[in-house]
């Protein structure tokens, strides 16, 4: 009862999850309609459960940097960088040790190295956007291009492949028989969920998007705030690198490149504010999820992958059209 309370309060305060979830009734409605022979397959929804994750962390990461008014472009390229030197470290010890497939230790020591990473990019970022006071989208885009850069020089350009069979359990095992990633996902999800709603931390951050005035007069560190979240943002992008590394058993500097404008327009379907102040973990989610079923839908009608791009790029601009008519309206 007290969860069907919090879930009917929280349509109230916020009208944008019911759209989201009518949107996703109606993608997966139409697509079952379409092509029900193919789409209602449980290897089809099975395999969604291994692919959205990833790119569903990388969509809260970018929720929370918009959260402060800002935008990290360069989450696909902490999440690159993180899984190469996670790849580099167990071939270095491989070599070490003659022994092709390492154990668990070396493997969380892999995590370290992986997880180490997205906290110094993040950190990076913070610092250029704090101190040296660079407009997020060009600290970000700048940064991500070094990362990708960084990522060639260790590779010499072709993947990094074979990595321990632990670290591939991350992306293609199972607990309880659902997917890890999935598992891995949704307790990140609530973690974040639960920062953003009932700590300090998340209530500052959301102060200081909604009004950066009053959260100064409030004697908030606005600095030392926006700092902290993209550090967060950079451990979410790592752990998406993790997850990717692990469920294709290889890490290369070009890897999920589409997931940028995605994580973009996912984090802006999902309710968040570019412009900062408002976004929800569980608007995120849910737009994924609908994301994930389009996706799905249109690889089985055979649609072409550069189409695709087009129908996300229009579909962005469509989503922020429509949000600024409604601010203004309001």
């Amino acid at each position: 009862m007290k969860f069907q309370t919090d879930f009917r309060s929280l349509l109230n305060r916020d009208n944008n999850i019911a759209q989201l979830l009518i949107m996703t009734v109606l993608i997966f409605v139409v697509m079952t309609a379409l092509s029900p022979d193919k789409f209602l397959r449980y290897y089809n929804f099975e395999s969604i459960t291994y692919i959205f994750p990833e790119l569903g962390l990388l969509s809260i990461a970018m929720m929370i940097a918009m959260l402060t008014g800002g935008i990290d472009l360069s989450v696909v390229g902490i999440a690159n960088l993180s899984g190469i030197l996670a790849g580099v470290l167990f071939h270095r010890l491989a070599q070490e040790t003659g022994v092709a497939d390492t154990g668990v230790m070396t493997v969380l020591l892999g995590g370290v190295v992986a997880v180490g990473t997205g906290v110094v990019a993040g950190a990076l970022n913070g610092f250029l956007i704090t101190r040296l006071r660079i407009t997020p989208i060009l600290a970000t885009l700048g940064t991500g291009q070094v990362f990708t850069g960084l990522a060639i020089v260790l590779t010499g350009g072709p993947a990094i492949v074979g990595f321990p069979q632990a670290w591939a359990f991350l992306g293609n095992g199972k607990i309880l028989g659902i997917a890890t990633p999935f598992v891995l996902f949704v307790v990140l999800a609530i973690v974040i969920a639960f920062i953003l709603s009932r700590t300090a931390f998340g209530i500052n951050l959301l102060l200081i998007g909604t009004n950066p005035k009053a959260a100064l007069f409030a004697g908030l560190k606005r600095e030392r705030m926006i700092f902290y979240s993209y550090m967060l943002t950079g451990v979410l992008a790592s752990v998406a690198g993790i997850i990717l590394s692990g469920r294709t058993n290889a890490a290369k500097s070009d890897y999920g490149t589409s997931y940028l404008l995605q994580a973009v327009l996912i984090a802006v379907l999902g309710g968040t504010n570019p412009a900062g102040g408002k976004g929800t973990v569980l608007g995120v989610s849910i737009a994924v999820v609908a994301l994930m079923l389009l996706s799905s839908g249109f690889q089985i009608l055979r649609f072409s992958n550069h189409l695709i791009d087009f129908i996300w790029g229009a579909f962005l601009l469509l989503v922020i059209a429509i949000n600024a008519y409604k601010n203004r309206t309001r």
